[in-house]
């Protein structure tokens, strides 16, 4: 039986391209032998596990994606506009795939903020044993038109980084993020916890830089990344993902307490 819930199914166009972008760089996508990825919750229409083939299909054209519902209305809607690259399957975190192979790459997106935060870890756990050695699990949640994202990535063993993704342009402060953080943090933004603190270092690295606003907001996000980087939090990557309004760091450095 397909492990999961019905959720509300929302989706849209362009939703995830955010998510997308940071997928099409993992290292496991361009080495694996078998590019399989799934995309576990799709949600009511198939529109964004189509759009996660295109994207991917730029860095690595023999990728396949299986899109994974537990709604059999969902499933038979999806596969009446398969085509190659794309198949759809009914189940849920047990994550099943054909000829039941491993993915290379795990996609769940805005289907554990749905659930109760005790149902994170074994969720995790569930996906995370269907990864092939090497293989990444990404789960999180964004806003209705992915102005707003944030996801963990998690390999078969644990949870690794967490990242922050914005629009910035109109960007008022960073921390509207908490509306959107994944289950696993979204209420433990409260005082003494590490998010909390991660976030009010956020929004304070970004007043800071305000000045360099007159430069455009890019140039004040990898000022405020480098003023998150000199109070002690531990950034990864460089200019070039923090162009496109990500913020990484290790999992450890915001996991609940």
């Amino acid at each position: 039986m397909p492990i999961g819930n019905v959720t509300r199914g929302t989706t849209g166009y362009n939703r995830l391209r955010r998510v997308d972008r940071w997928i099409a760089t993992l290292p496991v996508l361009r080495h694996t032998d078998d590019p399989l990825v799934a995309d576990v919750g799709y949600g009511a229409s198939p529109t964004t596990t189509l759009e996660l083939r295109d994207r991917l299909a730029r860095v690595r054209p023999d990728v396949e994606v299986t899109g994974i519902e537990i709604e059999p209305a969902r499933v038979a809607l999806a596969n009446a506009g398969a085509r190659d690259g794309v198949t759809f399957r009914l189940g849920g975190f047990e994550t099943p795939t054909p000829g039941n192979r491993r993915p290379a790459v795990i996609r769940a997106f805005n289907v554990l903020r749905q659930y109760d935060e005790s149902a994170v870890v074994e969720s995790w756990r569930i996906m995370q044993d269907r990864l092939q050695p090497g293989g990444a699990l990404v789960e999180g949640t964004c806003n209705e038109v992915g102005r707003v994202a944030s996801w963990v990535t998690l390999d078969e063993l644990a949870p690794r980084s967490f990242t922050v993704s914005l629009r910035l342009a109109g960007l008022d402060v960073p921390s509207i993020v908490a509306e959107r953080l994944p289950k696993a943090l979204i209420h433990r933004n409260v005082p003494g916890e590490r998010v909390h603190a991660f976030l009010r270092d956020l929004d304070l690295a970004w007043a800071v830089a305000a000045p360099l606003g007159t430069y455009g907001p890019r140039q004040r996000w990898i000022a405020t990344v480098h003023g998150m980087r000199d109070r002690g939090w531990p950034v990864l990557h460089g200019v070039t993902r923090w162009r496109l309004g990500e913020l990484s760091v290790p999992w450890r450095a915001v996991a609940p307490a």
